[in-house]
């Protein structure tokens, strides 16, 4: 708590700034079907968050950065929980559940990004929509997204990515 933060901190918390931007643009809402809920939104924040700790897994220290990452987004989750009145016994509960989330959700966007053997369109359709069925022209529009902004990670160099 009292520590001073590291480069790679104040880079992984710029860079999940960022990226909760990406995951709150409008389109994915509009355009791409995800539901504007408490449960969509984070859905989506989940689906970018992932395809970042993957982007930050390929640098040399990407383990201790991806990590960086995570914490930063689990600091602003935490307060995002207070502030929506979320009682303090309750907050580690729901915590620790987002993270079991994110962490299964990112396997599986991880796998079917790999060419697995579940396509990420059926990935995105359980994981994505915030428990709703989405249209499948909206799941369409989503794949597309996730593959371009996963491309846009890729080729991005690393002091581009908080840009």
């Amino acid at each position: 708590m009292f520590r001073r933060k590291s480069a790679e901190d104040k880079f992984a918390a710029t860079f999940y700034a960022r990226t909760a931007e990406q995951a709150r643009l409008p389109e994915l809402f509009d355009a791409c079907g995800i539901p504007d809920t408490l449960d969509g939104r984070f859905d989506s924040l989940a689906l970018h968050a992932a395809l970042a700790i993957d982007r930050l897994r390929r640098e040399p220290d990407g383990e201790r950065l991806a990590q960086a990452f995570f914490d930063a987004m689990f600091r602003h989750l935490d307060v995002t929980l207070r502030e929506l009145g979320v009682q303090d016994l309750g907050v580690g509960r729901r915590i620790k559940i987002m993270a079991e989330g994110l962490h299964g959700r990112a396997l599986a966007y991880r796998e079917a990004l790999a060419g697995g053997p579940t396509p990420l369109a059926e990935v995105l359709r359980r994981n994505a929509y915030g428990g709703s069925p989405p249209a499948a022209h909206a799941v369409g529009r989503l794949e597309a997204h996730v593959a371009a902004h996963a491309r846009r990670l890729a080729n991005t160099s690393r002091n581009d990515l908080i840009k």
